[in-house]
């Protein structure tokens, strides 16, 4: 149990510092105040996560350990849902509802979306 512990809180650790970095990236070139930083972060997690799970399902190549460190631990820790909701209460605290129904529908659509792809991508590698 503490090995597995160890695997996913390295890969929380990891993902955690390259969603900071990736999302103020992303937010620095967008010059506006929308969190396209914190979205981009979501959906590409989501198409990561698809991907990861996808090999999983369609072959033996990761081990239960490896597993839990690039989902719960890299993934969990790369995507950013509590912050997420905080930004969309941000929006709609400043009465801002048409930033708030669009970041939610692109994040959700965007991410249903990409884990599907991900799945799909493997799924015709691996045939």
């Amino acid at each position: 149990m503490l090995r597995t512990l160890v695997f996913i809180g390295v890969g929380s650790f990891i993902g955690g510092v390259a969603r900071y970095l990736f999302s103020r990236f992303i937010q620095f070139h967008a010059a506006t105040a929308f969190p396209w930083g914190t979205m981009t972060v979501n959906i590409v997690g989501c198409f990561l996560i698809g991907i990861i799970y996808g090999l999983c399902d369609r072959s033996f190549i990761m081990n239960n350990d490896l597993r839990l460190f690039l989902t719960v631990g890299l993934c969990g820790g790369f995507t950013t849902f509590s912050t997420f909701i905080h930004e969309n209460y941000m929006f709609l605290d400043e009465k801002n509802c048409l930033n708030a129904i669009l970041y939610s529908m692109l994040s959700l659509g965007l991410g249903l979306f990409l884990a599907r792809l991900g799945h799909i991508l493997v799924r015709m590698c691996l045939s």
